[in-house]
């Protein structure tokens, strides 16, 4: 492919919900554009975008998906971004690189949630939107109830721009309101014909797209309410206005199955969308702080996101990037400004799928990849070192569900360590950690189907097979009152024996760790075993008396005691002190602590009392609600974490996926008799 200059690159994310044919729309304009000798199908997996064999598998994208396309002198960058929620961190990195979003919405169902994230993500880095209806060819699609959905959702800036002629419920004639022509579909070739009689709506959907022209200037308002009639340059040119300064979100139609009513979406990005040169500029940030602005040039010192990573176990390290001043080639030196290390680029690429091809250079405004950089993560600034600066990274949802990890064949799980920290370098939204208390590895993800997506990739990618399993609650223990307890270890074995004699007083206190004190008088301890005496209940109070928890809120008290002179010890002290906790503890009133939680949790007003109500059957406190953005409402709370495992699930379903929610350790409570006397029966059992 030849190199493109910024004013004619267009970025181009596709977004929406899982199910609307997003990349089968990518095939179709891939096979339009000649790009691809054959229509992919999702069906059969063999399309370009969908090349993971998870992909293939499932059937749906999990991670976003570069595709190049040329079409009338521009090169459109597509990033095929995935609609399942649970690779939602795909579609924050496709709008990172982008300038414009294509939404694809399903001609039967309409505006769904994936809809409306696609939107809300578009918006959130202010980015054009696009829609396109799709799968039109089905008797049971409804363009006109889907059109009037997508204006009821997202308001009067939903511009009708294709719209089908339907006859006996077949859609394969299009009619485009910029240019007022209609293309009819025979054999599968495009065919010019003329406007078909569609009453008073096809006028209707004309004045519709004339106002919204008159609308972008001063000029076109004043002509269009004089009565003038604007020429198809202007109003093409108006629209083009509109839809850069976001006050115009154009809709197209077609069946991407079929390639019905590509070509008339091409042809509209094409006129329409921004390029790189008017939307790519950003401003960035310098390292004092202070804000540089960096425009589309190549002349300029350079500057890119890296916003994608593949890990292989057999390529290697695959960055993708995004220039957005300058231009990078084998010879540009570059800053990774997280880290401050130099990178070397041996050699660019350009993507396609899964295919790379080596390339001069990337320019600014368009998309490339390098191997081997093993020191940068997705979200990384590479910048000039002339010129350092940081660009905006990835603000990516947090993981919201959490399971324990182990691997089938004991001995593996440095391999499952290492396999999981691959997996995190390309998918920033799996966390993992290993838990010290409960001695468990723990991955977290998006939702159920994330996590499978990992354990399918560590036994496919890793070689390691892998369980998952509810993760343990790391409970504690600690005591109500006051004992005072005797400690004595005497053994004799012939020669010099073992001798130890402590008094303690074990009472409650306020701090974390143990507080150990020593009120010792007239030597009956000798100062020298204070220290074993202080080692031995510490080792002890990993173990409590209830269920095997380690103990917190201890005071230990060392007040009497005594020694022999030969055969005393720190051994023997140790031990001696250990006696003590184990005779003293169970007598202090133990109780079990559980850890607490403050749950967030954001949801549409519709949703409030189901989730309180759930909030409240998990033993949780609501502690207040706050308005939150497009008619939400984030509910606090506190609710014990062993209540929270299958949460996710829950507000998945109660929301339909609009919900989300954030949890975060607060503080350590004693555990209800009912649920203590479980925890310590399956802990003995």
């Amino acid at each position: 492919m030849k190199q493109y200059t910024a004013k004619n690159i267009l970025n181009i994310a596709l977004a929406g919900h899982s199910g609307a044919g997003k990349t089968s729309l990518a095939e179709a304009m891939l096979y339009l554009c000649g790009g691809s000798e054959r229509l992919g199908k999702v069906s059969d997996g063999n399309t370009v975008c969908d090349f993971d064999p998870e992909e293939i598998k499932r059937k749906s994208s999990v991670q976003p998906c570069v595709v190049p396309l040329e079409w009338k002198n521009k090169k459109i960058n597509l990033i095929d971004a995935p609609g399942l929620f649970d690779f939602e961190g795909g579609l924050c990195e496709a709008t990172r690189a982008a300038d414009t979003v294509l939404i694809t919405v399903s001609g039967k169902d309409g505006v769904c949630v994936g809809t409306e994230k696609a939107v809300k993500a578009a918006d959130k880095r202010g980015l054009t939107k696009v829609f396109f209806v799709n799968g039109l060819c089905d008797e049971s699609a409804r363009f006109y109830r889907v059109f009037e959905n997508l204006k009821a959702s997202f308001g009067p800036s939903v511009c009708p721009v294709v719209v089908p002629y339907i006859v006996d419920g077949q859609a394969d004639c299009y009619v485009n309101i910029l240019e007022y022509k209609a293309y009819k579909y025979i054999d599968g070739k495009i065919t010019t014909v003329p406007l078909p009689d569609m009453g008073d709506r096809l006028e209707g959907l004309r004045t519709a797209i004339c106002e919204a022209v008159a609308e972008t200037s001063d000029e076109m308002f004043e002509k269009y309410f004089s009565g003038e009639e604007f020429t198809p340059e202007e109003i093409i040119v108006g629209v083009s206005t509109g839809v850069k300064n976001g006050t115009i979100s154009p809709v197209f139609c077609g069946d991407a199955l079929l390639t019905y009513g590509i070509e008339q979406l091409l042809n509209g990005l094409a006129w329409l969308a921004p390029c790189a040169e008017d939307k790519s500029a950003e401003l960035a940030v310098d390292t004092d702080g202070n804000p540089v602005e960096l425009s589309v040039n190549e002349d300029a010192m350079a500057a890119a996101i890296v916003f994608k990573t593949i890990a292989d176990p057999f390529v290697g390290k695959l960055s993708y990037f995004k220039v957005v001043s300058g231009k990078i080639s084998p010879d540009t030196p570059l800053v990774n400004m997280r880290t401050g290390n130099t990178e070397r680029i041996s050699k660019v690429m350009t993507i396609k799928g899964k295919k790379l091809e080596d390339a001069a250079y990337i320019g600014a405004g368009d998309i490339g990849a390098v191997a081997k950089l093993s020191g940068t993560n997705t979200g990384d600034t590479l910048s000039a070192p002339a010129r350092k600066v940081v660009l905006d990274g990835i603000d990516y949802p947090a993981p919201s569900l959490s399971m324990a990890i182990a691997p089938k064949t004991k001995g593996d799980e440095e391999k499952v360590a290492l396999g999981i920290a691959k997996l995190c370098e390309e998918d920033p939204t799996i966390g993992f950690e290993t838990n010290n208390e409960t001695h468990q590895m723990v991955v977290s993800g998006m939702g159920e189907q994330h996590l499978d997506v990992v354990v399918s990739k560590l036994k496919s990618k890793y070689g390691v097979d892998v369980v998952l399993s509810k993760p343990k609650v790391a409970y504690r223990e600690t005591i109500k009152k006051s004992v005072k307890v005797q400690g004595r270890y005497k053994k004799q074995t012939g020669g010099h024996g073992q001798f130890g004699d402590v008094w303690i007083e074990f009472s409650p206190c306020g701090s974390e760790d143990m507080i150990f004190e020593e009120k010792v008088v007239g030597g009956a301890v000798p100062k020298g075993f204070f220290p074993a005496v202080e080692k031995g209940l510490r080792d002890s109070i990993a173990k409590g008396p209830l269920a095997g928890f380690p103990v917190v809120g201890l005071k230990a008290t060392l007040y009497d005691g005594s020694y022999h002179p030969v055969d005393s010890s720190e051994m023997s002290f140790k031990t001696a002190a250990s006696l003590a906790y184990k005779a003293g503890m169970p007598d202090a009133n133990p109780v079990l602590l559980e850890p607490v939680g403050t749950l967030k949790a954001t949801v549409p007003d519709a949703n409030m009392g189901d989730i309180m109500g759930e909030v409240t059957k998990r033993r949780g406190r609501v502690l207040g609600m706050n308005p939150a953005e497009d008619q939400m409402q984030t509910i606090e709370a506190e609710v014990p974490q062993a209540e929270m495992s299958d949460f996710s699930t829950f507000i998945r379903q109660t929301t339909q996926g609009r919900g989300y929610f954030t949890f975060a350790f607060e503080r350590y409570e004693e555990a209800p008799s009912a649920v203590a006397q479980k925890v310590i029966e399956e802990a003995q059992g």
